[in-house]
């Protein structure tokens, strides 16, 4: 395992996942309600920065390594189902949303490691509609998260429409990745 700063960042992202999720089960004398939502979009938010921080210095340093490109999908799916669990638990977020965004992340990761080992990993490369999706859920969750109203924003009503926005994308890539594996694995 290369220790380089790329993969520090992803480790640091997955060792924020306590520290967020722990944020809401402090005692509302010591952190109050609106102040956890602060914590945890804050949280959220720089785990979402450092995700796409330790992708452009691996490239731009050189440091690229098959441990980093293994651990940095797994840190981003711990956060974002870590999130979505606790806007089901506090009442934000519908639980079925949070299974189809889940459980599409579990069968495309499934299915990219199928397509490795049948030597077609490339094939089920990052489409522009799974970058689309990925953008409208690393929106709507800091905006669910946070949820109090701001002036006249309202940031529970717009990342709900960019959640269900997200997982109408997120159905729709899971069937487009299915449909582009389905034809080389009936070849083998």
């Amino acid at each position: 395992m290369p220790l380089n700063l790329p993969n520090l960042l992803t480790w640091l992202r997955i060792v924020l996942i306590p520290l967020f999720v722990g944020i809401f089960y402090f005692e509302k004398s010591w952190v109050s309600q609106p102040n956890q939502n602060l914590v945890a979009t804050v949280i959220f938010t720089a785990a979402a920065v450092t995700d796409w921080l330790d992708g452009w210095l691996a490239r731009r340093l050189n440091q690229t390594s098959a441990f980093g490109a293994f651990l940095d999908p797994v840190a981003d799916k711990l956060m974002v189902a870590a999130a979505l669990i606790i806007l089901v638990q506090l009442g934000r977020l519908d639980a079925i949303i949070a299974l189809i965004i889940i459980g599409r992340e579990i069968t495309i990761s499934a299915l990219r490691e199928w397509m490795a080992q049948i030597g077609h990993a490339k094939s089920i490369a990052v489409s522009m509609l799974g970058k689309i999706k990925t953008v409208s859920q690393m929106v709507a969750i800091p905006l669910l998260l946070y949820a109090d109203p701001v002036g006249g924003f309202d940031p529970q009503y717009w990342g709900t429409w960019l959640i269900y926005v997200a997982a109408v994308l997120t159905l729709v890539s899971m069937v487009w990745y299915l449909k582009l594996s389905v034809p080389l694995a009936w070849k083998r």
